[in-house]
């Protein structure tokens, strides 16, 4: 029986071994797309690979390793938020700096209303527009009722578009204020 269950655990390795691999892209623009940074990112799928292997005699159903393994990568993303962030002097200048040349770039106002959306909602718009995952997916890799993920989906999208039309209107109001007109 002892080898029955180190044979399917050798079996799990190698399947998650082989998702880690073909989906990592989507692992780590997953975990960007909460922490902003690369360096972060890359250590969030890192851990959660060295957790997915670690434990890969607990997926019992191999045909949802990937839900397996999101699921994985999502409980990282939100322990690492939960963790205090200490930051030099010398990284928050550079953060100011970085900031001041992203105020360019056409994302940062998506970003910030991201931002503006709490973890699990976030993690919905990011799961079905990012990453192209259809609602079904999405309410399995939660473990929640596909209806609460419609919900939160439809919700989510309003919030986005208030918050992405203050932002223009902000804009707009600043330029003309800049042309006097």
């Amino acid at each position: 029986m002892h080898i029955f269950f180190e044979k399917k655990d050798k079996k799990n390795k190698i399947l998650i071994e082989h998702v880690l691999l073909e989906k990592y892209n989507q692992y780590y623009r997953l975990a960007y797309s909460y922490v902003h940074n690369e360096t972060d990112a890359s250590d969030i799928v890192q851990s959660g690979a060295y957790k997915a292997l670690k434990s890969s005699h607990t997926l019992k159903q191999p045909e949802y390793v990937e839900t397996w393994i999101y699921r994985i990568m999502l409980n990282e993303c939100f322990q690492y938020l939960k963790r205090p962030q200490f930051l030099s002097y010398e990284e928050v200048q550079e953060e100011n700096e970085i900031g001041i040349l992203e105020d360019n770039d056409v994302n940062v106002d998506l970003q910030r209303a991201l931002d503006e959306l709490s973890d699990k909602d976030r993690v919905v718009i990011i799961l079905k527009y990012f990453e192209d995952k259809k609602l079904e997916e999405i309410a399995d890799i939660l473990e929640e009722n596909v209806n609460t993920v419609k919900s939160r989906l439809y919700r989510s999208m309003k919030k986005l578009r208030v918050v992405l039309s203050e932002e223009t209107d902000k804009k707009e109001y600043h330029l003309k204020s800049e042309t006097g007109r």
